[in-house]
């Protein structure tokens, strides 16, 4: 059985059995407790798990692309060195929402494992919770295996949660017995290993909620929520001895030979190198296609360490050419037949990791270097070769100092784990405390985006409010006012929050700020300052109270501030023309990473790996006024969200989408997928002005810009102060360029002739200075000169009298003391020496190395006169 074959059956057996098969959620996922990366199939059922949503469909089953880099065990240190841990699988699973519970999953599990996968049931083995009574009774004796195949564990092994607070519950594990040649007897919990007795399923029966301190809430519902790994199955299937010889990992591996030149299975090292080369190539491919590009920061960091860690092995491989782009092909060949988006994105996907692979590839051997050195230093004496590392182990240095391995991360982008890891292979360790306090003032610690969701007492609140009232209907797409019922009032100090049944007020999302306006009632009037969500799909409107009292189930009239609306439209339908021409212009590969669609301005993020130039701005700038010239419909349809993708619409990753979407076709060649309020017509925008384009982080850029009359505001004061400037200048604006011109020309003159009075007065004073000298030396104070006029002043008395000492000193503002010297060739003493003393007198220092001239200076000008005292005393000895 192949993996598609695999995948085909495993959805067939479910959907025949009443399930709703749910696509794969992207890799970034939405919800505020979810984990950096989508890491399981439940990720994107959290809302319904947790009961702050209604679950669309009692049962589901999905097969959802995955990584994990961190779980039970740290799985990017063990990637390579099992037969089994990957940072990118697909994850099988089923889901009940308070339809069936234990036996339900169990005896669904026990068909499809012994039915159309053809699993032989006396070879699989289970464990469930040890309190678990239950589990157990239904395993032994409604699916009849032997109690002797059962055990019991703790919740080390079968306690499934999701983080450290969360959906949890006791689960169920199935294994399957590999038999003698594998390991030892005794079952997953009785000794044998887990090479023998291969972890296949777990089914999480999923009750509780952890709370912050650490107690367990019951769940609104018992869910069922499971998931097998694909590539665990397919290698018992296939019965081949890893997952790396599977057929979705295999041919990357091939790729990976016939690249390095090494074969898998001649070295126990190489193995490993072509291992991690295959894993974090299937990671990167579908990362970058989710919308993650390699950063310093969260998501981009992980992209990053990946990318890195795979080029070090090619590197330890003897590979000085570009592998990335190779592996990326190989990787969307075997994957795109089950994720086509792969094939369309192929080549954006390959060149942003071969710059990234690139862009190390030119600091590795200099890092690699440093690294030698510092292990080889206080070691045995012999430096090893890291570049070789499968094919070389030579211990060096027992410790690598924090300051080294900040060093490698901040000038050759070693990520700390990286030193680590080639630290390691040579039996020595990391001072990572050291490493922490190099890095704190620099490391910034990223903050997710986006609202959290409330804790504790809060969202006790709000969700009593959401179960008495039920969701807020949004009529703000078609109203700006509205009649509707006052359903919960919360106190929050000087503001209060007012819950309505039905509101026109749209809540922050989406890049789209919240709206503002008035909420009236027969008792008081409030000024809503912001909407927002308290949870999904409970709008909470933050208001002032401008009169009187608001209070629960009053009847009310609440209004949007019209005005306001009007030009958030205008910019939220701009940035949708803004991210068709940014694709236009600079390709395909650009996506929207957020935006902020407010009154006065619009801002859109976007991925692209270079600055654009002033022409692509004005192309992007020209393409979107042409749209809106054209005035064509801005048309919204709800549709499936199966028949939308099939339509080419365009979706933000980081967005949340249920099974029906709204479609925002913006004229002919905008379609994308929005939740935000439109223009009804593209000639609604008015006038659009891209303010700014900047980078915000690395492979990310940002635009700013403006539509309607803030448009026409900046271009009023533009040509205000074009027509002051140039009054100021006595000509008309269209001149202006000719009258600076002509300004700077006369700047440039007068310049000149300053500079030429300035030499000429510098050298009369020279001949002064010079006429008074005595015993061939010259120490004179001069004041108003700044060090430099002092020093040429100095060397020219010098060469006037051709004496063998000139030290000048002076204050050119009365707040500073300047010393300058300078001695014929051989004197004694030098420069440095005449008047390093004396600039510690005047409490500074400096003097510098040449001996023939020196410059030093202070902050007492009060002694300068004493300085200079000394240093004729120095002159006469």
């Amino acid at each position: 059985m192949h993996a598609n074959d695999l995948r085909r059956a495993f959805t067939d057996f479910f959907v025949a059995r009443g399930h709703t098969l749910v696509p794969s959620a992207g890799l970034i996922p939405h919800h505020p407790r979810a984990p950096l990366f989508t890491n399981a199939g439940m990720n994107q059922f959290i809302p319904y798990i947790l009961g702050e949503e209604p679950a669309p469909y009692p049962r589901a089953t999905s097969i959802q692309k995955c990584v994990r880099i961190r779980g039970k065990h740290d799985d990017i240190e063990q990637v390579g060195r099992t037969t089994r841990h990957l940072t990118f699988f697909e994850m099988l699973g089923n889901w009940s929402f308070g339809d069936y519970f234990k036996e339900g999953a169990i005896v669904l599990a026990w068909e499809l494992f012994t039915g159309p996968l053809g699993f032989d049931g006396d070879r699989i083995w289970v464990s469930v919770h040890e309190k678990d009574d239950e589990a157990e009774q239904i395993w032994r004796d409604t699916i009849g295996i032997p109690a002797g195949r059962i055990q019991r564990l703790g919740d080390e092994d079968n306690f499934w949660e999701m983080g450290d607070t969360g959906p949890c519950g006791p689960d169920s594990e199935l294994y399957y017995d590999r038999g003698p040649e594998y390991g030892r007897a005794g079952g997953p919990g009785g000794g044998g290993g887990p090479e023998r007795y291969v972890e296949l399923w777990n089914l999480v029966f999923m009750q509780y909620d952890r709370q912050a301190d650490g107690t367990l809430e019951p769940l609104p519902k018992k869910n069922v929520d499971t998931g097998a790994g694909l590539e665990r199955v397919l290698m018992l299937l296939q019965d081949v001895p890893s997952v790396w010889e599977t057929d979705v990992l295999r041919p990357l591996i091939a790729t990976a030979e016939r690249l390095t030149g090494r074969r898998y299975g001649e070295d126990a090292e190489v193995d490993v190198a072509l291992r991690i080369l295959a894993d974090h190539t299937r990671s990167t491919t579908f990362l970058i296609n989710d919308g993650v590009f390699p950063s310093n920061e969260d998501r981009g960091y992980v992209l990053r360490r990946l990318i890195r860690r795979a080029v070090r092995q090619a590197f330890s491989l003897g590979v000085d050419k570009p592998v990335a782009a190779e592996l990326v092909s190989s990787c969307v060949s075997v994957m795109a037949d089950a994720y086509p988006e792969l094939a369309r994105s192929e080549g954006f996907i390959a060149d942003v990791a071969a710059r990234e692979e690139a862009r190390f590839r030119a600091t590795l051997r200099a890092g690699l270097s440093m690294l030698e050195a510092e292990l080889a230093q206080g070691g045995t004496g012999a430096a090893p070769d890291l570049g070789r590392g499968p094919d070389s182990r030579t211990d060096g240095a027992k410790v690598v100092s924090g300051e080294a391995a900040f060093r490698l991360h901040d000038t050759h982008g070693f990520p700390i784990e990286l030193t680590r890891e080639i630290a390691a292979e040579r039996g020595a360790t990391v001072d990572e405390a050291g490493f922490e306090a190099a890095m704190r003032r620099q490391r910034e610690q990223s903050q997710r985006a986006g609202r959290r969701a409330p804790t504790g007492d809060d969202a006790e609140v709000y969700r009593r409010i959401l179960d008495d009232s039920g969701p807020t209907r949004f009529v703000g797409y078609t109203d700006l006012s509205a009649t509707t019922t006052v359903t919960a009032v919360v106190e929050r100090g000087d503001r209060i929050e007012i819950f309505l049944a039905s509101t026109p007020f749209y809540a922050e999302g989406g890049g789209q700020v919240g709206d503002t306006g008035r909420v009236e009632t027969a008792t008081g009037v409030a000024v809503v300052e912001d909407t927002t969500y308290a949870l999904p799909g409970l709008v909470r409107h933050l208001a002032r109270l401008e009169s009187g009292s608001i209070e629960e189930g009053q009847t009310a009239r609440a209004a949007v501030d019209a005005a306001r609306r009007a030009a958030i439209r205008r910019n939220h339908t701009g940035t949708h023309l803004v991210h068709w021409a940014l694709r236009q212009v600079l390709g395909e590969h650009v996506k929207q990473q957020g935006s902020l669609v407010a009154p006065e301005r619009l801002r859109f993020d976007f991925t692209h790996y270079g600055a654009m130039t002033p022409e692509q701005v004005a192309a992007v700038e020209d393409l979107v006024n042409a749209a809106v010239l054209a005035d064509e419909d801005v048309v919204v349809t709800v549709m499936p969200k199966a028949e939308a993708d099939a339509a080419g619409a365009i979706a933000f990753f980081e967005e949340k989408y249920g099974e029906e979407v709204r479609v925002v076709r913006a004229g002919s060649e905008s379609v994308e997928l929005c939740g935000g309020t439109h223009v009804e017509r593209l000639g609604q925008i008015g006038p659009f002005e891209i303010v700014s384009e900047g980078s915000i982080g690395s492979n990310l850029r940002r635009i700013e810009a403006t539509t309607g009359t803030a448009t026409l505001d900046r271009l009023r004061r533009t040509e205000k102060l074009v027509a002051e400037t140039a009054s100021l200048l006595r000509a008309t604006p269209d001149e202006l360029t000719t009258a600076v011109e002509r300004k700077l020309a006369e700047v440039r003159e007068l310049e000149a002739r300053l500079k030429k009075a300035e030499q000429a007065a510098l050298a009369g004073r020279a001949r002064a200075i010079a006429a008074e000298a005595a015993d061939g030396s010259v120490v004179a104070r001069v004041d108003g000169l700044g060090p430099d006029q002092l020093r040429e002043l100095a060397a020219q008395v010098r060469q006037i009298g051709g004496f063998r000492a000139v030290v000048l000193g002076g204050s050119p503002d009365g707040e500073k003391a300047s010393l300058v010297a300078v001695v014929e060739k051989g004197a004694s003493p030098s420069a440095p020496e005449l008047i390093s003393p004396a600039a510690r007198t005047v409490g500074g220092g400096g003097g510098g190395r040449n001996p023939e001239q020196a410059m030093a200076g202070g902050r007492d000008p009060s002694r300068l006169d004493e300085a200079l005292e000394q240093v004729r005393r120095a002159l006469q000895v």
